[in-house]
């Protein structure tokens, strides 16, 4: 334990390893330590309450709200936010003093705890992204393969599912093996439609349960997915 009471402790947050650097009340360096996250909790727990501060990444928020429940007063920043404090070489030390001395700053905006059920809906959110941004690549393939042959199909995803079912069920003088990798994309995309519709339906149904949610989804332009998300990006204040 560090002899001198710590007033800030900067935490620099690794998959395995974690950098500490506190700082007392003058703002000077009174520890450097590494250790595990079960370790750092534990550590935590024995400190007095204080100001832990880190960058607003992967585990961040679980960890936030575990120091918050031990009297811990928890300072999330964004990464470009604390690289301007970080002194010579980039180290993991370096930059845990860096995340102290930032999270001292009177003007630094800071990011706000996430709740469990946010990080429920922000992970949901992002996996309905990665599905979509999937059947756009295999649609943009579909049209790329069919081109190559001399076949046009319209950009729009209706259209271009009707052109391309025409088109099957019709003759297409081109390779059995085209028309078999043809058939699987077009069962890929069906699944992935069916998948995507799925998330569709319970962000629906989290609308429902949302006051909140349900007004922003009357705004015209706004729509069930921009009114769920709304409630995890707007995270950040200024202090």
């Amino acid at each position: 334990m560090a002899k001198m009471p710590i007033a800030v402790l900067g935490i620099d947050l690794g998959k395995n390893s974690c950098s500490m650097a506190g700082l007392d009340t003058n703002g000077a360096v009174v520890l450097r330590r590494r250790m595990t996250r079960e370790g750092l909790v534990a550590f935590a727990s024995k400190l007095p309450a204080c100001i832990v501060a880190m960058e607003a990444c992967c585990g961040a928020h679980f960890l936030g709200r575990t120091f918050a429940s031990q009297g811990h007063t928890v300072r999330l920043m964004s990464p470009e936010y604390v690289q301007p404090y970080v002194k010579s070489q980039k180290t993991d030390d370096r930059d845990a003093e860096a995340i102290a001395e930032a999270a001292t700053r009177p003007t630094m905006r800071l990011v706000t705890l996430k709740s469990e059920a946010q990080l429920d809906l922000q992970v949901l959110h992002r996996a309905r992204e990665r599905l979509v941004a999937a059947r756009t690549r295999l649609i943009n393939q579909l049209r790329a393969v069919l081109l190559e042959r001399g076949l046009i199909l319209p950009k729009r995803r209706a259209p271009l599912r009707h052109r391309l079912h025409e088109l099957m069920a019709g003759e297409l003088a081109i390779s059995p093996r085209v028309i078999r990798l043809l058939q699987d994309l077009r069962e890929e995309w069906e699944s992935l439609d069916e998948r995507s519709r799925a998330y569709d339906d319970e962000l629906a149904a989290m609308t429902r349960e949302n006051q909140q949610a349900r007004q922003l989804a009357t705004i015209p332009g706004i729509g069930v997915i921009n009114a769920t998300l709304s409630s995890v990006t707007r995270q950040q204040r200024t202090t």
